[in-house]
């Protein structure tokens, strides 16, 4: 694919960031893009491997290596080096529904698999995805509106990515489709959890405009299992979709969590997405970063988020901490590749002015008049027990807790429908039908497999939307 000897004559050459001092001072997205011709000599850097593991399987787990949506990359590459530009966004619409959410919130483990990453080389696959993605909207997003209609109507809870995905895959096939989300607007952690300034909203929003023309039917402020009955939507549903993501958030029960001033990630991040859009935040108080100190606890991309948006509302200083160590900056390809390696990982936030440390507990909180002031912390060994002498304490005004999530809300809608758990607290459902111990109910995205990321939360829509037209039709041609 793409230049026979493209690998050898064209160097990586990755899109660029705004300077700190300018992205910091808005919410906009700050990447640069790439030339056309650029990109055209990117995509020619592709090498037609033998294997390519970019959307290949483990040969250990047999798992994904690189792409968990099987994008055809290196067809799409060589249309892209040709100037096809209108195929390569029919091929790489045939696997993802929203590149261009994956070519810029996804941590691409197709590059970290590309062969020539075993030279630190990789192949820019996010960047030339996310250009396919944005030439093929910038000439308008058409409904591909189903020839013929199932009679067949479906419910999905739930509208970040697995269960958009889901919801357009079962639209296209000719089922009628109902997404029922609790909150105002669609997009799940989409649009409340990634700041604007890594993804602006505007995408979603032409999403589910498509969404809308393909007959999709949103209903919002749609909490099933609290204000919609359960029982309702499995009475006047041929089969219902459980999308609802893992929302329990990973709590720090020491002593001093109660002062005021601790919050959760997922209680800091939506307020500022709401701010940018306009959008009312509710009977909530506000919490800002403006004039504090914040520490953040938890070194993952949710932590990185709080980071980001925490500098931009006007942080004196933000601290982030890591309990595990801090990883190698390089890993040693012979063991890793081409799996997803463990490294030192630097997000554009780490590099707006936040400074970070490794393996730090945090053993307790204090503070004055009921507010959080001082974090006690103690360095870690790789066992995570404590290090005699390692002490410290810093000063914060905001904490917040960006430690993951540990499984679905069980209160409320899994309660209701009574579906079995498995042992992490995941709505147990298989990975080929999708089914759970209720009939006619499935489940997919974070609520089954547990927190992940975007492309895979696709993946599992899409893998459901299979198995439920399968279930509804007897045969399906759905993509597995």
């Amino acid at each position: 694919m793409g230049k026979v000897t493209g690998f050898l004559e064209i160097e990586r050459d990755d899109r660029d960031y705004q300077p700190v001092a300018e992205r910091i001072k808005h919410w906009h997205e700050f990447v640069l893009p790439l030339a056309e011709d650029d990109v055209r000599k990117q995509a020619a850097r592709c090498m037609d491997c033998g294997v390519p593991y970019c959307h290949g399987v483990s040969r250990i787990t047999g798992a994904p290596t690189g792409c968990p949506v099987n994008n055809q990359i290196p067809d799409w590459n060589d249309l892209v080096y040709r100037g096809n530009w209108d195929e390569a966004a029919r091929n790489l619409h045939s696997t993802n529904n929203f590149p261009e959410v994956t070519g810029r919130v996804c941590p691409a483990p197709c590059e970290a698999s590309c062969t020539l990453n075993i030279d630190d080389n990789p192949v820019t696959i996010k960047t030339i995805e996310c250009e396919i993605a944005d030439r093929t909207i910038a000439q308008g997003l058409k409904p591909d509106v189903a020839a013929h209609k199932t009679g067949k109507k479906v419910a999905v809870v739930g509208s970040g990515p697995a269960g958009l995905a889901c919801a357009q895959q079962l639209a296209r096939t000719g089922h009628e489709v109902h997404v029922y989300e609790r909150w105002a607007k669609a997009g799940g952690l989409l649009r409340y959890g990634i700041p604007d300034f890594k993804m602006e909203k505007v995408h979603v929003d032409r999403r589910i405009e498509q969404m809308q023309g393909e007959g999709v039917q949103f209903h919002y402020g749609a909490d099933v299992g609290v204000n919609v009955p359960a029982e309702q939507l499995l009475k006047e549903h041929d089969a219902v979709v459980l999308a609802g993501g893992a929302e329990k958030p990973r709590d720090l029960p020491i002593s001093g969590r109660e002062l005021k001033g601790i919050h959760f990630a997922m209680d800091f991040l939506p307020q500022q997405n709401r701010r940018v859009s306009n959008e009312p935040l509710g009977p909530v108080e506000p919490i800002l970063a403006t004039g504090k100190k914040v520490v953040v606890i938890g070194g993952g991309d949710t932590g990185s988020d709080c980071i980001g948006t925490s500098i931009r509302q006007g942080a004196v200083s933000v601290t982030n901490f890591e309990i595990m160590p801090q990883p190698p900056e390089h890993e040693n390809k012979q063991l890793t590749w081409p799996d997803w390696p463990l490294k030192l990982r630097v997000s554009s936030s780490h590099l707006e002015g936040a400074k970070r440390d490794f393996a730090v507990l945090t053993q307790k909180f204090t503070g004055d008049n009921g507010r959080v002031k001082t974090l006690h912390c103690v360095h870690v060994d790789a066992k995570l027990q404590p290090v005699a002498g390692s002490e410290f304490e810093i000063e914060a005004d905001l904490v917040l807790l960006a430690m993951g999530f540990v499984h679905p809300v069980h209160e409320g809608l899994l309660k209701t429908l009574g579906v079995a758990l498995d042992p992490r607290g995941n709505v147990n459902a298989d990975t080929e039908r999708y089914l759970t111990s209720v009939p006619k109910v499935f489940a997919a995205g974070d609520m089954r497999r547990g927190q992940s990321l975007v492309v895979w939360a696709i993946r599992e829509g899409r893998q459901a939307a299979h198995a439920v037209d399968k279930f509804l039709m007897g045969s399906t041609t759905l993509p597995r």
